[in-house]
């Protein structure tokens, strides 16, 4: 007896789910899904491609948000260098120019994402994910892309305001005993607080 008759023997012998053989060296089982097989396949599918993007939503609202923090970095050091020219000029009464100017101006270069300047603009009025110049009160807005994990300052809005704070301290020296006030900082900082996780 050969061994192509002794395969397809077994086929017959081992039950009615066994499909007849096509070839002596392969096993004669059925093949294919059943239908609760094929809805926990496709369930699997569906919560791996659930997480998978919301994992990735998260990772982009970090990207904007360390793009946002280098900018806004950037600018700190810009304010620094000028307000140190400010004091090797002995000129202290530029430090309110500084305060009303533009941040980007002292920038070399602006980030693609700048707008330009608005007067009093709104959430809306801005393309989310740019900078903009507020020329009513003087602000750096950046308006935000993706805030799934931002909360808003007390405005309620979804976006940031920054503005140029300038620090003083009472005089310790008796030479400025006229000015009690004493020009400690100059700090580039979000008019409000907010929290971005």
């Amino acid at each position: 007896m050969s061994e192509q008759v002794i395969t397809d023997t077994r086929c017959k012998v081992q039950g009615a789910r066994l499909k007849p053989c096509t070839s002596h060296l392969v096993p004669c089982l059925s093949k294919g899904f059943t239908l609760i097989e094929l809805i926990i396949v496709i369930t699997i599918i569906v919560v791996l491609m659930g997480l998978f993007f919301n994992r990735s939503l998260f990772y982009q609202e970090q990207a904007e948000k360390a793009a946002m923090v280098q900018v806004s970095t950037s600018i700190q050091s810009a304010l620094t260098m000028q307000y140190g020219q400010i004091l090797t000029r002995g000129k202290s009464s530029d430090v309110a120019a500084l305060v009303q100017d533009n941040p980007m101006n002292w920038l070399q270069k602006m980030p693609r994402n700048y707008s330009g300047e608005f007067y009093d603009p709104t959430p809306t009025s801005v393309e989310s994910g740019y900078w903009v110049f507020d020329l009513k009160s003087r602000d750096l807005i950046y308006v935000l892309r993706n805030a799934n994990y931002f909360k808003p300052g007390k405005d309620g809005k979804k976006w940031i305001r920054f503005h140029v704070a300038v620090k003083y301290s009472a005089s310790r020296l008796p030479s400025l005993q006229d000015d009690p006030r004493e020009l400690t900082g100059i700090l580039f900082e979000p008019v409000e607080q907010y929290s971005w996780f």
